[in-house]
């Protein structure tokens, strides 16, 4: 899956109906769901019924203009798909029965392999960071993990927002060719 940044022209696409923005968003978000959701061992129909309620508040949320900052929509995805989770998780609706009247539960070893690949991981990003020049591990460092806005990252930079878009594509690009040198990601 390739990371995508979203900008004013894109939250524009979605609050008009553009159906080639909002086949993408689907698309992109749908995966990343999915993904978040199978770690937490939902069934698929559970699965389903968040993302379904997830799509269905961001897109009340963009049609009312609630959403002031582009680049932040995948965080304010991630956080009303948490909130159903939540409401899910209350509800009870975590396990479901199978037509064989057995509980659909998941094994408990792929957790445990996911959380090692995981933490692995975690250490591999860690140490390219460390190789990148001081100001790319900054700015992707403020850009994703501390999850500042742009306006914020380009005013402390002295940079307008257009070059901040250039310095985060090679930030990028310089962290995935480190990360694919070290065989930790997918060459495609």
């Amino acid at each position: 899956m390739q990371f995508h940044s979203f900008d004013e022209v894109y939250l524009e696409g979605l609050t008009s109906g553009d159906p080639e923005t909002e086949q993408h968003f689907h698309k992109y978000f749908s995966e990343l769901i999915l993904i978040k959701l199978r770690a937490r061992q939902y069934t698929r129909q559970a699965i389903e019924d968040i993302r379904q309620e997830t799509f269905l508040r961001v897109f009340q949320a963009v049609r009312r203009g609630t959403i002031r900052e582009a680049e932040r929509l995948g965080a304010y995805v991630n956080s009303v798909c948490n909130n159903v989770t939540l409401e899910f998780g209350r509800a009870g609706s975590k396990l479901t029965y199978t037509d064989s009247g057995h509980d659909d539960v998941a094994d408990e070893r792929v957790d445990s392999e996911r959380e090692l690949v995981t933490r692995e991981r975690q250490a591999a990003v860690r140490e390219v960071l460390k190789e990148l020049p001081a100001k790319h591990r900054q700015l992707l460092s403020e850009a994703f993990l501390e999850e500042r806005s742009g306006e914020e990252i380009a005013a402390r930079m002295g940079v307008d927002r257009n070059y901040l878009r250039v310095l985060l594509f090679r930030a990028r690009a310089q962290f995935r060719e480190a990360m694919k040198r070290r065989r930790i990601l997918d060459h495609s």
